[in-house]
């Protein structure tokens, strides 16, 4: 457990080195002793820095919603990230690569709240009733952590690894099978990437009633308007300057992403 300034001194590292481009060091090896609680708060203290210079929460991601990913990781649950405004990024605007430390994309099937969620008790049978609609997504993580090399504790105090989203128009959920919505990822003409939804815990909608019991904890509700990332259907690509990424999803159409 690391005390206060300590979580405080790890946040300005880690914002540093967002706006320097510059990746650092794992907190596992400058901090000792670090753990997911100590993450979720360095991650809330650069969420609420953003928030006083004028961001507002758009939704929130989740991470590691695979068996593998979480194999991977040691955990046996996934992880949740912040969605501010400032990092809806739009298909028709490219993207500049060098805003960024080690940019990949994720492939997801987005959910729009139409309601407020239930915190502690949420279910997915609430999911899908405050659902507005179902959306193909496109997910920028990012490592301010150097070579990906991050546990955990890492990547939850990093913000979940996030840094950008795009979404496409989508589809009422109760007119799809949410745990068959096939997903391939494109780029420069090439098949990057392919999954299908229920590599997110066997249907995404359990993601997103994981998360709202998750974040009901630390007080933090899921509302209305508020876009939630459940997790990747593939694998994550690598991202290079002069492509356009292409995500298809069967019933939900396509939404892409150009960088520079």
């Amino acid at each position: 457990m690391l005390t206060d300034p300590v979580r405080q001194q790890a946040a300005r590292i880690l914002r540093s080195a967002e706006h320097s481009v510059t990746p650092v060091a794992p907190l596992t090896e400058t901090f000792p002793g670090i753990g997911t609680e100590d993450a979720y708060e360095i991650q809330l203290v650069n969420i609420r820095h953003r928030l006083d210079a004028g961001a507002r929460v758009r939704g929130h991601k989740v991470g590691l919603s695979s068996p593998v990913m979480q194999q991977m990781m040691g955990v046996d649950e996934p992880d949740y990230g912040h969605l501010l405004d400032d990092m809806e990024l739009c298909a028709d605007r490219p993207v500049p690569v060098a805003r960024y430390c080690h940019p990949r994309i994720e492939v997801e099937v987005g959910f729009v709240l139409g309601a407020d969620l239930p915190g502690e008790d949420c279910t997915t049978a609430d999911v899908l009733a405050a659902t507005e609609r179902v959306v193909p997504a496109l997910e920028l993580i990012d490592s301010r952590i150097g070579d990906w090399r991050i546990s955990i504790a890492d990547t939850i105090a990093d913000n979940a690894s996030s840094a950008g989203f795009v979404i496409g128009e989508g589809r009422d959920p109760r007119e799809l099978d949410l745990k068959a919505i096939d997903a391939r990822l494109t780029g420069a003409g090439e098949l990057l990437a392919e999954g299908r939804s229920d590599a997110v815990l066997g249907d995404p909608a359990v993601s997103v009633a994981w998360l709202a019991r998750t974040v009901a904890r630390f007080g933090v509700p899921l509302k209305k308007g508020h876009v939630v990332l459940p997790g990747s259907c593939t694998r994550a690509v690598d991202v290079a300057a002069g492509t356009t990424f292409t995500a298809d999803f069967t019933g939900l159409g396509p939404v892409s992403l150009s960088f520079t």
